[in-house]
């Protein structure tokens, strides 16, 4: 399937911070005989002096609800994926991939919530998602929603990437194989795969997951130019190495 990361890394962590009530009783008072005229500024000061002392050990401490339940983490989640979309809408990638990011970490610290210390260190290749569906704390639909969200932002992740200047394939590749072990005949990664190892260099593997795209969208236009493309690399690559051999 962490989450903004004011770039990448932030997180949004919801803590429990505490107010201080003021604890019972009143401070007893002096007989005003045993007062000189000047006192009653110290005898304000003391009171002020055993209130604080009273509020500080004495009084109930007020908690300020969690931020941390699940369904806030799932409408955080939904939200910074929402708003990454604008930002690929507006051609502002670099944007849409931290907010990505930060849907993703909202997800890695649902995993934690539900009781799943140790997500944050599995490999990169294991789902987040299973750990989030045996939980008896989310809805089927926000389950549902998470999945989905996990999905959408890998593949626009990949997306973004390819947009950009300098394209870091091996990183496209690795978000596209995360969608497909998820949802094996996703179509935008199946293509977006084969656009990263062709220019990886690994043309048969691009060939299979553009052939597996074809099947999907047999009528898209750049699935056919990456496959024409593919295949004479591959017919070249054999005719260099049969004169090689020769």
């Amino acid at each position: 399937m962490s989450v903004v990361q004011a770039g990448h890394d932030g997180r949004v962590d919801g803590g429990r911070g505490s107010l201080g009530d003021s604890g019972g009783g009143s401070p007893r008072l002096l007989q005003p005989c045993a007062q000189p005229p000047h006192s009653s500024s110290g005898s304000s000061r003391t009171k002020d002096a055993r209130y604080q002392q009273q509020r500080h050990h004495g009084g109930s401490m007020l908690k300020q609800p969690s931020h941390n339940e699940p369904a806030d983490v799932v409408r955080r989640a939904l939200d910074f994926k929402s708003q990454g979309t604008q930002c690929y809408k507006d051609k502002k990638y670099r944007e849409a991939i931290g907010k990505y990011h930060r849907a993703l970490l909202e997800i890695k610290g649902l995993c934690r919530v539900l009781g799943d210390p140790d997500t944050g260190s599995k490999p990169s290749s294991s789902p987040l998602l299973p750990t989030i569906s045996k939980s008896s704390t989310l809805t089927d639909e926000q389950k549902g929603a998470m999945e989905n969200a996990e999905l959408e932002c890998y593949n626009s992740l990949a997306a973004c990437l390819l947009q950009m200047e300098l394209v870091n394939y091996e990183r496209v590749k690795e978000y596209c194989l995360k969608v497909l072990h998820k949802e094996g005949k996703n179509f935008k990664a199946l293509y977006r795969s084969g656009v990263a190892y062709y220019h990886l260099g690994d043309f048969q593997k691009a060939l299979y997951y553009l052939k597996e795209s074809h099947k999907q969208e047999p009528s898209d236009t750049n699935v056919i130019r990456y496959i024409q493309l593919t295949e004479m690399k591959i017919r070249r690559n054999a005719q260099r190495e049969k004169k090689e051999a020769t």
